[in-house]
């Protein structure tokens, strides 16, 4: 008898916990688990935030670390600025400017990313000197590895393994699918 593929599903629920954009009653919620250094992320960056753009308060998306430290070097340490950016109020922000200068990894200084955004960089550094952000990272890591992820990015809609091109059109499809499905 062969052996069932691991299950595909979403294995930690989305909670308050998380940084999420949107309504937390919109009919569809994105999770991503990204790597602000992958080259694909940054990719559907623009694409998710069309998508967030086009339907408003029908969407939902969170975002979840899964740097890969093995391929991208300065993944970890930006995904632990984002974190440390959250603590000031400023988690989307630092999540956008790193996105935005993904090519730029190779010389960050979260600093520097920390003034442009207005934090208060004493606790930025102290903040990111502590194992707190570090730990916050790989909990949204190994909750990824609960859902059998892989690579980045990797998305769930509603919960389920979005399956598909990383493109607007086949995206925007799968959303409109599972906000059906969601209906009465």
């Amino acid at each position: 008898m062969v052996p069932a593929p691991p299950k595909c599903d979403l294995a930690v629920p989305v909670t308050d916990r998380d940084h999420g954009q949107g309504s937390v009653n919109a009919p569809v919620t994105i999770v991503e688990y990204g790597d602000y250094e992958c080259p694909y992320c940054a990719k559907a960056y623009p694409i998710i935030k069309q998508i967030q753009r086009n339907l408003g308060d029908q969407l939902r998306f969170v975002f979840r670390n899964f740097p890969q430290n093995t391929v991208h070097e300065h993944a970890a340490v930006a995904a632990q600025a984002a974190e440390a950016a959250a603590a000031q109020g400023k988690f989307w922000e630092m999540h956008d400017l790193l996105y935005e200068h993904k090519d730029d990894l190779a010389d960050f200084d979260p600093v520097q990313f920390a003034l442009k955004l207005g934090l208060e960089v004493y606790k930025f550094q102290a903040d990111l000197a502590t194992e707190r952000y570090a730990r916050r990272v790989r909990e949204d890591f190994e909750g990824g590895l609960q859902s059998h992820i892989k690579c980045t990015p990797t998305l769930f809609i509603n919960g389920s393994r979005y399956i598909g091109e990383f493109e607007y059109g086949s995206l925007l499809r799968a959303v409109e699918r599972a906000s059906r499905e969601e209906s009465p």
